[in-house]
């Protein structure tokens, strides 16, 4: 379907691609990654030809369509929202008009003399039709659009929605290759599960660049990764590419530490050996040998993960915040009537359920941005509430560069300390002397949260975080979200990242909060959901989850004896966890010690001069030694990890 064979690319003195080379063939699901500025939006614009490769071939199949989805700024006109999702062709346009003006009895005449022909209802039935409007009205709901919305023009739209009618456009057209930029930005949680259950069964070729990993993972057949100017495949989904990647960079490094240490005693064998006339001529051939060896490369680092303390909140009191007997509605719609809410120091909370469910809300009378028509929101000793969404940036200051704003906080820190954590979101370079004027919505969102982490309060209340990070920030927001020795309550639909934060999730749904005490796993066993995101806008639960009514006060008896059932069972499981953790420490210990011993024994027999003398003796050891030593690299942060999983849980 298409090739690209020996691509190259560069800007000014910097190489994008060199002798890249992809194939794409019928019904490919291809995830394109790599770092941020690698060339994915670049490698998108060479195959739609907007930009012309330096070098190399790119081959397309007679006949094949393509549609293509921009990260963001899709042109939009003086047309409606249906009629932009219908504009498949720009051939269906023009016969869509006359067949209107016909069917609406405006004259013919008003129409250009060439417009005029017998087979116009042919041609346009031919390409779908009125076919053509039910399916855009079908797709346009999935994704969230109202009737109601469909004659609206499109001009009208916010630039999320706007992106939205062009995705349906796009489904509508249905080409034969389909190019997604960021697809799922501007999409909320359900519209996100509909476009993802859309695509398993579309029957043209994906290639996409996406940040969501579970999106990835369940969509994709394989990775195309960007690295060292090339194209480099990988077979499975996301979670696959990450183990393959691993493995092979772990194989190159022990190949390449197995030759750097062959060479080294070499070249020890030569240096020493070398003014004896007796051995000379064997230490030439010492060096000749080195020099016949084909060199393995040192596998490159994975992109730098963040590696420093932030700055930590004062500790709160025990009790965080306390919301009782709150009554709350907009207009007719009440979200909450009689609901009690309580967080304690240390939870991480996850809120999840159906969209217009609450939990916006709820995060919004957490954060006393909204007050609650009726009841009481009281803060526990000592608490400082911070609320990260959309509107903070408006409280940046646009005539500040970057660095400036970011600077700009109570917290002692350094320059560097700045500047490496705005590189971890992005800001990198010659970035972080833009005037936040200038910054894109996007920009400007990823310095309001680089702000809150410098200075961060105890009890930190989130709407969506991870939009508009790519995976190396959302890694680094994790980084530093782990550290955060205060309170956290938030909401995400990315599953990655709440399997990596929370260890309390909270479902809202009619007005009724359930709490569940225990990690996003535990949530999905208690519920019993086949899927982990569509737990997220799951309405109810299926399974024996405990019951947390809106006014617990009146909570019926066997919700407390659950209640007490389930604190029992968390009990039981963190000591079998205590005692596994324990055993694995054991084992890891008894390991390194095995290891260490055999590491010294090698050691001590290169040191020997008789070892040299068979042929091959050194090399062998060599070897052993490096796959001894690879060893203790694995297991030793193990051990580590382990031990201090071990003393927490003590």
């Amino acid at each position: 379907m298409l090739t690209l064979s020996e691509i190259s690319k560069a800007y000014g003195g910097r190489v994008l691609f060199a002798g890249a080379s992809l194939q794409v063939n019928r019904g490919d699901r291809i995830g394109l990654v790599g770092p941020n500025g690698a060339g994915k939006s670049t490698l998108f614009s060479i195959i739609l030809g907007e930009e012309g490769a330096d070098d190399g071939k790119i081959a397309l199949e007679r006949g094949i369509k393509f549609g293509f989805l921009p990260q963001e700024s899709a042109p939009v006109g003086d047309e409606t929202v249906l009629e932009l999702a219908t504009a498949i062709t720009p051939e269906f346009v023009k016969l869509r008009r006359i067949v209107q003006a016909w069917d609406s009895d405006h004259p013919v005449e008003a129409l250009h003399p060439e417009d005029i022909h017998d087979d116009v209802h042919n041609r346009f039935h031919e390409l779908g039709g009125y076919r053509i409007e039910a399916r855009a009205k079908q797709i346009l709901a999935g994704l969230a659009f109202r009737e109601k919305d469909f004659n609206r023009p499109s001009r009208e739209l916010s630039g999320g929605w706007v992106m939205r009618a062009h995705l349906a456009r796009l489904l509508v057209y249905e080409p034969d290759l389909l190019l997604l930029d960021e697809p799922t930005n501007h999409l909320d949680l359900e519209s996100l599960l509909w476009f993802q259950e859309y695509l398993k069964g579309y029957p043209g070729a994906i290639l996409m660049i996406s940040h969501d990993r579970e999106f990835l993972n369940q969509l994709v057949g394989s990775i195309v990764e960007i690295r060292s100017s090339k194209l480099i495949r990988y077979r499975g989904n996301y979670e696959d590419y990450l183990a393959q990647r691993e493995a092979q960079a772990e194989q190159q490094l022990a190949a390449y530490k197995n030759q750097q240490r062959e060479i080294a005693a070499l070249q020890e064998f030569a240096d020493r050996f070398r003014a004896k006339a007796s051995k000379a001529s064997q230490a030439q051939s010492k060096l000749k040998q080195i020099e016949r060896m084909e060199k393995i490369d040192a596998p490159e680092q994975a992109d730098a993960k963040v590696s420093f303390r932030f700055p930590q909140p004062q500790r709160s009191g025990l009790k965080v915040i306390t919301l009782e007997n709150i009554h709350q509605a907009y207009g007719e719609n009440v979200v909450y009537r009689g609901m009690d809410f309580q967080a304690e120091r240390g939870q991480r909370s996850v809120l999840v359920g159906p969209n217009g469910a609450g939990k916006s809300t709820l995060l919004k009378l957490l954060a006393g941005n909204l007050a609650p028509q009726s009841g009481t929101r009281e803060l526990g000793h000592n608490v400082k509430a911070g609320y990260f969404s959309q509107y903070r940036v408006d409280q940046l200051d646009l005539s500040r560069t970057v660095l400036e704003e970011a600077l700009d906080t109570p917290s002692r820190i350094t320059e560097q300390f700045v500047r490496t954590l705005l590189g971890s979101f992005l800001f990198r370079g010659d970035d972080v002397f833009k005037r936040v004027s200038v910054l894109s919505g996007g920009e400007k969102s990823r310095l309001a949260l680089v702000k809150l982490l410098l200075d961060p309060p105890n009890l930190l209340l989130m709407d969506e975080p991870t939009t508009h990070l790519d995976m190396s920030s959302i890694d680094a927001l994790l980084y530093a979200l782990e550290q955060f020795e205060g309170t956290l309550i938030f909401i995400s639909h990315d599953v990655y990242f709440i399997r990596a934060l929370a260890n309390h999730v909270v479902h809202v749904t009619a007005g009724q909060l359930t709490h569940y005490p225990g990690g996003y796993q535990y949530y999905l066993d208690k519920t019993q959901q086949s899927s982990a995101r569509a737990a997220l806008t799951s309405g109810g639960t299926n399974g024996s989850a405990p019951k947390t009514s809106a006014a617990p006060a009146a909570r019926p008896a066997v919700d407390r004896k659950e209640q007490k059932r389930l604190e029992a069972e968390q009990r039981q499981a963190r000591s079998n966890q205590r005692k596994g953790a324990q055993q694995i420490v054991h084992q890891l210990e008894k390991e390194i010690q095995q290891l260490e011993a055999k590491q010294v024994e090698l050691t001590t027999e290169l040191e020997k001069e008789e070892t040299y003398n068979t042929p091959g003796r050194a090399a062998a050891i060599n070897r052993e030694l490096v796959n001894v030593q690879h060893r203790l690299e694995v297991l030793t942060p193990e051990w580590e990890q382990a031990a201090t999983k071990l003393a927490a849980m003590d």
